[in-house]
């Protein structure tokens, strides 16, 4: 079992048990770092079970008032509204595993070869109707190269980049796990 000493980690914890168990919202608690109570940014919590991705939900800009906000949201929306898993169960949570990512402002690529899928991660939006878009974030088991990158992502967003005019940002990360 982890010790959560990382405030990033303890709060995207507590705010899921909190909600599975009680189905409230937690309140920003006392005690934080300022950086996490004063500044904004967007925000990806990814849940595990025994290694398993649980669910991933998040934010690429900033969509409420401090980065711990953000993280109690998209935490709790993780757990509970990621479209590829069904809600988090009570049973489940002593064997969860967090991680929390805060988000750099995206760029808007000129050349794929700005891209590192290691280094960054990617926003590829259609801008033809309908509007689509998708996010991967960076260094994730398995995409080597930004040609994987590129298809990940646009197979996540249901694009296809040879009918639909795409645009792609680059975005570095944060990782606290």
């Amino acid at each position: 079992m982890k010790n959560y000493t990382n405030p990033y980690i303890s709060l995207a914890k507590s705010a899921v048990e909190t909600y599975i168990n009680k189905r409230k919202v937690i309140k920003v608690p006392d005690g934080l770092p300022e950086k996490i109570t004063s500044k904004k940014a967007g925000t990806f919590v990814t849940i595990k079970k025994n290694g398993d991705l649980r669910g991933c939900i998040g934010t690429y800009l900033p969509t409420k008032k401090s980065i711990a906000e953000e993280i109690i949201q998209n935490a709790i929306t993780a757990a509970t509204e990621d479209y590829r898993f069904g809600p988090v169960q009570k049973q489940e949570l002593p064997y969860l595993t967090y991680s929390v990512y805060i988000l750099e402002k995206p760029e808007l690529v000129k050349d794929t070869k700005e891209l590192n899928p290691k280094k960054y991660g990617i926003i590829i939006k259609t801008l033809n109707h309908p509007l689509k878009s998708a996010l991967l974030l960076p260094d994730l088991d398995g995409i080597n190269t930004v040609e994987q990158q590129i298809s990940v992502t646009c197979q996540k967003g249901g694009i296809d980049p040879s009918k639909e005019k795409t645009v792609i940002y680059k975005f570095k990360v944060k990782e606290h796990s």
